[in-house]
């Protein structure tokens, strides 16, 4: 691994404070979750597959032992992921549509303490007990939260369930990646989540032409969204992973939902206010998600 600068390290926070801008974006686009997701995972998908066609030759040789081909009962796992990922969208905007920015960020951060109870499952590990206690943390965060803003209770749910649907294809998704090219795996996952949507969008009535029938300001805020935040972050944090280890970016990227949460009051004001308990919930969440990394690392083999 090349070692990093510390350009690499304002371009790793740029990228998390990208992620963060997701749920902005959900927010300002107009067309309802299902809309906005399809949309979004089809022009994602495009996005990277540019990427992969652009960097193809180089990434060879830099994988030469990942295959980029995805046959059998591995493609049928790649698909049900791709499936995860669509619930996961559909549900973190549907959230995010219901009760605000704010509620549905703070939910998603419930991601850390679901992947510590699937993992060890899916891997037949040791649950460790470091994860245990940072998971009740989380509990009881969120259950200040739902306590003093039940006026979002269903957001609070739609927003929990979309952590829980993320942790399960995050799980799945590190096993096949130690075997597949991340991007074409990628793709894939995005292409099959598209479809996907869309087969659910023409059941409910929704023609093509009116899949596409967008508001030219909506259709600014989803190619940002879909090219920016999704393929161009994707590539640049795969990017940085050679210079920057795993743990630091990982570390990063949980600050997300912070950073989301300051965009959403400094962007939207008023309608993202919380009551101050919602905070005190909020904090006890993002500080049990930051300090696990670190935790793990000094108590995880104990």
């Amino acid at each position: 691994m090349r070692k990093s600068n510390f350009s690499d390290q304002i371009h790793l926070h740029f990228i998390v404070l990208i992620f963060g801008f997701t749920g902005i974006l959900g927010k300002l686009i107009s067309v309802d979750a299902l809309h906005l997701t399809t949309i979004r995972m089809f022009l994602a998908s495009l996005g990277l597959y540019g990427y992969y066609r652009y960097s193809l030759s180089r990434r060879r040789k830099s994988n030469k032992n990942k295959s980029a081909s995805i046959k059998g009962k591995t493609f049928i796992k790649v698909c049900g992921v791709g499936i995860l990922m669509a619930v996961h969208w559909f549900t973190f905007y549907h959230a995010i549509k219901i009760s605000n920015v704010s509620v549905a960020l703070a939910c998603f951060s419930a991601t850390t303490l679901f992947t510590s109870l699937i993992e060890p499952l899916v891997e037949k590990r040791k649950i460790y007990w470091i994860e245990v206690v940072l998971g009740l943390v989380i509990i009881v965060g969120l259950s200040i939260i739902f306590q003093f803003e039940f006026r979002y209770y269903q957001g609070i749910l739609v927003g929990v369930f979309s952590a829980f649907v993320i942790s399960i294809a995050t799980v799945i998704n590190r096993q096949l990646v130690q075997q597949y090219d991340h991007t074409y795996m990628s793709i894939v996952e995005l292409a099959i989540g598209a479809v996907f949507l869309l087969l659910i969008f023409l059941l409910q009535g929704g023609t093509l032409p009116g899949l596409v029938n967008v508001a030219a300001i909506d259709w600014f805020w989803l190619i940002i969204l879909s090219l920016v935040c999704t393929s161009y972050a994707f590539t640049a944090v795969m990017e940085l992973m050679k210079r920057i280890s795993a743990y630091k970016v990982n570390l990063a990227i949980s600050l997300e939902p912070v950073y989301g949460i300051i965009l959403a009051l400094l962007i939207f004001g008023e309608s993202e206010q919380m009551s101050p308990m919602f905070y005190v919930g909020a904090v006890l969440v993002f500080l049990a998600v930051f300090s696990y990394p670190f935790l793990m690392a000094r108590f995880g083999n104990n």
